[in-house]
């Protein structure tokens, strides 16, 4: 990357919309968790070894054994705070954090609110030290079912009511064993709630997904890969202009997408959808957001004016409030 390159990516104000707290843990922060709950702590080439896999089902795992070493409000504080400072240094101004709130209840952690008081003190300290904002939302897992999904989106909406850091709602997990249909009454009840609507959709399933997504209320799409195989979709999205939260190294690593050529995000970007680029789990696929901007310009011929436009998109796709998004657009616009 030229250094001219690499300074204007850096000072380029860019938000994260699709980034899972837990798909930001390193290996060696995994190490540490690990020192701190396992009889026999794992040493850094085991945790490393679980970075390792070849599809999205081996991806599942990883992030499995990974959740279930977070257990305490102190764990949820030190990776917030390191995920804030790894994102700030990559010049980004405002992040909107999945948080795997359907995993937690998994596990049996009836109590969520102790663990997100962590998150919380180190999201008031990102943004004191860094200047970074962030927002929640609280992921349900599709393929455990509604009633899950239900007790995740009814917590989001209770705690909203004194954590206005929560701003939406999500559905991730394996989208081929849970329709997006399952969850309509769900998200009309969220939506009623003040919550935000977003769904993974057509990432590991075809276009029929993403149709489901958008019938239930989706104001985002995660992935949205398949959209590229239906031109009458395509032609909604571009006409809607729902944002798709496109997360290149992410599909390349989980085996969603085979190779980088084949990745419709210059199809997308040229057709008039409304594309923002995300590194969703940066720790597990060694990738961050510069990065993913750089392999848009590298691969796929993206401009500089291009970049700014794909920077100015995700503060535009974000929840934040129209004040703060004039904001960071105008400073957008004087970075190019």
């Amino acid at each position: 990357m030229s250094s001219t390159l690499a300074s204007f990516l850096r000072r380029l104000p860019k938000a994260e919309l699709h980034l899972h707290l837990e798909g930001t843990i390193a290996p060696e922060t995994l190490v540490e968790l690990s020192r701190r709950h396992d009889a026999e702590p794992m040493t850094l080439t085991q945790a490393e070894a679980l970075y390792q896999y070849t599809d999205f089902t081996g991806f599942l795992m990883a992030f499995k054994a990974v959740s279930e070493r977070l257990r305490t409000a102190e764990d949820y504080e030190l990776i917030t705070y390191r995920m804030a400072e790894q994102l700030a240094s990559h010049g980004v101004v405002h992040a909107e954090v999945y948080v795997a709130a359907g995993v937690i209840y998994f596990w049996g952690r009836s109590e969520f609110e102790p663990l997100f008081a962590g998150m919380e003190r180190a999201r008031v300290r990102a943004e004191q030290e860094f200047g970074i904002s962030l927002y929640w939302i609280f992921d349900a897992v599709r393929h455990f079912g509604a009633e899950p999904a239900a007790r995740v989106f009814r917590k989001a909406a209770e705690m909203k009511r004194e954590h206005p850091s929560i701003v939406g709602i999500g559905i991730g997990g394996d989208e081929r064993r849970g329709p997006a249909e399952l969850f309509r009454d769900l998200y009309r009840e969220a939506k009623d709630s003040g919550l935000h609507l977003t769904v993974h959709a057509g990432e590991a399933a075809g276009p029929e997904s993403i149709w489901g997504a958008l019938n239930i209320g989706a104001e985002r799409l995660g992935h949205a890969l398949t959209a590229v195989q239906d031109p009458e979709l395509m032609h909604v999205l571009a006409q809607r202009q729902v944002p798709v939260e496109i997360c290149m190294t992410s599909n390349l690593r989980t085996g969603c997408c085979a190779r980088v050529v084949d990745h419709p995000v210059r199809k997308y970007f040229d057709s008039g959808l409304m594309v923002t680029l995300n590194s969703d789990d940066p720790a597990m696929f060694g990738s961050n957001l510069e990065e993913e901007f750089l392999l848009a310009h590298n691969e796929f011929g993206f401009t500089q004016e291009h970049l700014r436009e794909l920077a100015s998109n995700s503060i535009e796709a974000s929840f934040l409030p129209a004040e703060q998004k004039v904001r960071w657009l105008h400073q957008i616009e004087q970075s190019v």
